[in-house]
C-alpha cells in the first residue's frame, strides 16, 4: 500500500510542476506583452514634407514681370563694299601677285597680263605722232610765209591730232595690263594662275573690305513691322563667337513669294576685321512684352531631362517640377510650375 501511496504522490507532484510550469509561462508571455502595463492609446503623427529649411538660405518671391521676347532670324554675313576684278582686254597672265586670303591696299598690282602686243603699238603710234608732229611744223612755217594752203596746214593738224590721240589710246590700253586693287581690302576668290587666258568680263579674284561688314537676314513678314532703319539691333556670330550690335541700313521693299520674307540688311557695329564673308549669324527681333515668370537661373537644376526648384513653405522647402522657358540676363522664364507669390531658394540644395 505504501508503494502505491508513493507512486500516486509522484504523480502529483509531477502535474503541480508541469502546472507551475505553464502558468509561469503564461505571465511571462502576458507580462512581455504588456499585459500587466497601462496601455497608452495610439495617436496619429503629423506628416511634414519636404526638408527643413537651411540656415541662411537666401530665397527669392516671385513677381510677374514684363518681358519682350526676342526671335531669332538666321542670316549671312557678306562685306558692305565687295568688287570683283576681271580684264578689259584679251590677254594671257604672266604674272599673279597676290593669293586668296592676302591683305592689299588701293592702288596695288595684283595681276600683270601680257603687253608685248601693246608696246609695239606704243612705240609704232609715238613714232606716228614724231612723224606728224614734224609734217604739222613745217606745214605750219610754210603757211606763214603764204608758201603752203590753209587746206594743207588743216590736213597737217588733223594727222598730228589723230596720232596724238592713237598714242593716248594704246597707253590707255596699256594700263590695263595692270589690274590694281581699287579698295583697301582682303583678296579672295582667286580664280586665275599664270599662263591662263584672260578674256574681257571673266572673273579673276574678288576684294572684299573687312572693317564694313553686314549681315543680311530673310525676315517674316509678320516680324519687319518690329525693325525699322537705323534700329540698333542685337547679333550673334558663330565666327568670332560673341554679341554684336547692329544697325538695320536696309530693309528691301519685295517680299519673297516662297519664304513669305523680306531681306533685311544689317550694319555690324566694334568690327575689327576678324569677321569672314559667309558666316552664319543670327539677328534677334524683339516683339510685344507681356508678364512672364521670371526667376534665377542658378535656382531650376536639371535632373536628367526634367527641371526642378526648390519652392519654400513653412520653413521647409519642397522640391517642384517646372518647365522653363528663354533666358533675358541672369534670368530664365517659368512656363509652368511656378506661380505670383511663390517663393523659392535662389541656390539648389546638394542631395543627401
Amino acid at each position: 500500500m505504501s508503494r502505491e501511496h508513493s507512486g500516486k504522490s509522484n504523480i502529483l507532484l509531477k502535474i503541480f510542476k508541469w502546472t507551475i510550469a505553464i502558468v509561469g509561462l503564461i505571465l511571462m508571455i502576458a507580462w512581455t506583452g504588456g499585459a500587466f502595463h497601462v496601455k497608452v492609446r495610439a495617436e496619429k503623427l503629423a506628416y511634414q514634407p519636404g526638408k527643413p529649411l537651411p540656415e541662411n538660405a537666401k530665397t527669392y518671391t516671385i513677381q510677374l514681370e514684363k518681358v519682350a521676347p526676342r526671335i531669332d532670324v538666321v542670316g549671312t554675313v557678306a562685306s558692305e563694299e565687295t568688287v570683283h576684278l576681271s580684264a578689259r582686254i584679251s590677254a594671257y597672265v604672266s604674272k599673279v601677285n597676290v593669293s586668296a586670303g592676302n591683305p592689299v591696299k588701293k592702288g596695288q598690282v595684283l595681276i600683270e597680263l601680257d603687253s608685248r602686243d601693246i608696246d609695239e603699238k606704243v612705240a609704232a603710234a609715238e613714232v606716228n605722232l614724231k612723224q606728224t608732229r614734224t609734217e604739222y611744223e613745217r606745214t605750219l612755217t610754210l603757211y606763214k610765209k603764204n608758201a603752203a594752203t590753209e587746206q594743207a596746214l588743216t590736213a597737217a593738224e588733223s594727222m598730228f591730232n589723230a596720232a596724238k590721240a592713237q598714242l593716248a589710246e594704246v597707253k590707255v590700253m596699256l594700263t590695263y595690263t595692270k589690274i590694281l586693287s581699287p579698295i583697301d581690302g582682303i583678296v579672295t576668290d582667286r580664280r586665275v594662275e599664270v599662263g591662263d587666258l584672260a578674256n574681257p568680263g571673266q572673273p579673276l579674284f574678288s576684294v572684299y573690305d573687312p572693317l564694313n561688314m553686314r549681315i543680311e537676314v530673310p525676315v517674316p513678314v509678320r516680324l519687319i513691322e518690329k525693325l525699322s532703319l537705323n534700329q540698333m539691333v542685337d547679333i550673334n556670330l558663330d565666327r568670332p563667337s560673341k554679341p554684336f550690335k547692329g544697325r538695320v541700313d536696309e530693309i528691301v521693299s519685295e517680299i519673297d513669294p516662297l519664304s513669305r520674307t523680306q531681306k533685311v540688311k544689317v550694319h555690324i557695329d566694334n568690327q575689327k576685321g576678324d569677321i569672314l564673308p559667309g558666316t552664319f549669324g543670327r539677328v534677334w527681333v524683339r516683339e510685344d512684352p507681356y508678364p512672364a515668370v521670371l526667376v534665377p537661373a542658378t535656382a531650376v537644376m536639371p535632373i536628367g531631362q526634367l527641371e526642378m526648384v526648390y519652392v519654400v513653405r513653412d520653413d521647409r522647402i519642397e522640391r517642384r517640377m517646372v518647365k522653363s522657358g528663354p533666358s533675358f540676363g541672369d534670368n530664365i522664364e517659368i512656363l509652368s510650375g511656378l506661380s505670383q507669390g511663390d517663393v523659392i531658394l535662389i541656390s539648389p540644395v546638394k542631395e543627401d
